[in-house]
């Protein structure tokens, strides 16, 4: 702990999306003091001179970017590495930091075969990371190594969640998942041109989330729904929209779908059941979670179908904000601290 009573935080891939808002975030966060941002692309470098939006606070101002080697001691240290990239660092991360919060999606699968396919290096560090979301896992008590949700998975396991803890559906479902560019991070080769006015595919099958979905859907509803999941990438910087379609169960109502989805985010303050849908814009969309912490969830129904939907935007509550939210959980601070309920509009 600093001598100011904050908590000494380092951020690791300070430089990327995630890094960059995990900054602007914790710049703002009373019990938190930056002392390690590390970049070996910019090491040396004032982060001021790398991320144009920031460089006005005046808090970052004598900020540098360093090598991931000098980090030195700790309370919490982040992880927004590249996937595969924080594993090997692990042994000595270990040594100089109290607890690890990994954004990335190394430690998130616990089935050893599907960890292997997905997320090979995690193997490097056999120390169990604890898979955690605000919303619905426990107090995670003195564990120090916490590995967040992807932001697909997360925004998906929103949506479902309460109709598979409630049993209100039936066991198949059908999730497509559009994301903004962000996703792919600040070194993808795509072309500016070409994703302009495009909307297109990005991954049919295989994607790493589907079996994340599936172990979180079971840890947290107690059922395995046969999961398709396919994902699409929107021209658009960030934000998350999901749509999950299915079939309900014989005996369930409406009502006991409003009951599910109140009862569920009954206490989560960054999540939104809507349930006055009169007009499409009454749903779930980008424009109101945008640069927010926020998740907004709203479930359709006709007949025996519904399609369940949220919205969020991916490097806040898909990653960053979540991280800062997990952060204040952990140590006992309000968990809205630092955090944004507003959308940026238009």
């Amino acid at each position: 702990m600093a001598d100011n009573g904050r908590l000494r935080v380092a951020v690791l891939g300070a430089s990327g999306y995630t890094g960059a808002e995990l900054i602007r975030l914790l710049l703002g966060h009373p019990h938190a003091e930056l002392v390690h941002l590390s970049s070996e692309r910019h090491s040396g470098q004032p982060i001021t001179s790398v991320l144009p939006g920031i460089r006005n606070h005046p808090g970052a101002a004598g900020l540098r970017f360093a090598p991931l080697e000098a980090c030195e001691e700790v309370d919490v240290a982040f992880g927004c590495l590249p996937t595969g990239a924080l594993p090997p660092q692990m042994p000595k991360l270990s040594e100089r930091a109290g607890r690890v919060i990994n954004l990335a999606g190394d430690f998130r699968l616990t089935d050893p075969g599907q960890a292997a396919l997905h997320y090979p290096q995690s193997a490097e560090w056999t120390e169990a990371f604890e898979y955690f979301v605000p919303e619905f896992s426990p107090p995670p008590g003195d564990a120090r190594f916490l590995n967040l949700p992807g932001c697909m998975a997360v925004a998906t396991l929103y949506a479902l969640q309460p109709l598979f803890a409630a049993d209100l559906a039936a066991g198949d479902v059908v999730v497509e998942a559009k994301t903004g560019a962000s996703g792919s991070g600040n070194k993808s080769t795509e072309h500016p041109a070409e994703r302009f006015g495009n909307f297109r595919v990005h991954k049919p099958y295989g994607h790493r989330h589907a079996p994340e979905i599936s172990q979180a859907l079971q840890t947290f509803s107690g059922r395995t729904p046969r999961l398709r999941f396919s994902t699409f990438s929107l021209d658009v910087s960030r934000g998350i929209l999901v749509s999950a379609y299915g079939l309900l169960r014989p005996d369930a109502t409406r009502l006991d779908i409003k009951r599910a989805y109140g009862t569920a985010y009954a206490h989560a303050p960054f999540v939104t059941a809507r349930s006055q849908l009169k007009t499409p814009t009454d749903f779930p969309m980008l424009k109101s979670v945008i640069g927010s912490n926020m998740a907004e969830v709203a479930v359709a129904v006709r007949g025996d179908q519904y399609v369940a939907v949220t919205a969020i935007d991916n490097l806040i509550k898909g990653a960053a904000g979540q991280a800062v939210q997990a952060f204040n959980l952990v140590h006992g601070f309000e968990q809205s601290t630092a955090l944004p309920f507003t959308a940026v509009t238009p």
